[in-house]
């Protein structure tokens, strides 16, 4: 069976699509567990900056000081990951820490709320 154009194009949008879904909902995840914690000028927006620029810088990073120092690869992503938090909320250590620990709580409470309803499936998560 032959994958004409409009398949691949119809593929590609979809890919397109699920990574903003995913996008946005990461960074309502960030934007609740910001305002909670209480940072001042936290926005959708911001924290969208945030998920995307600092997965971005946190992978490039991560890689370079990997390549060289092997097992500090990941704490340094860790800690760029943090520091993009810190620098777009322009906001301490600490609460940029506390915003990243509470948008993962927020995350698994509701895919666990979701999974618990029927709605949602943790094995989904493969296909993100």
């Amino acid at each position: 069976m032959a994958h004409g154009p409009a398949m691949v194009f119809g593929m590609g949008a979809a890919i397109v699509l699920g990574f903003l879904l995913a996008l946005f909902i990461a960074a309502l995840f960030l934007w609740m567990a910001a305002k909670l914690i209480g940072i001042k000028n936290a926005s959708m927006g911001k924290a969208m900056i945030a998920i995307l620029g600092g997965g971005i810088l946190a992978a490039i990073v991560g890689s370079l000081v990997g390549a060289v120092l092997r097992p500090l690869g990941p704490i340094a992503a860790f800690i760029t990951s943090i520091w993009v938090i810190k620098a777009v909320f322009d906001t301490d250590w600490i609460r940029a820490f506390l915003a990243w620990l509470l948008s993962g709580i927020i995350a698994i409470l509701v895919m666990g709320i979701l999974a618990f309803l029927g709605i949602f499936t943790i094995g989904a998560l493969a296909a993100l």
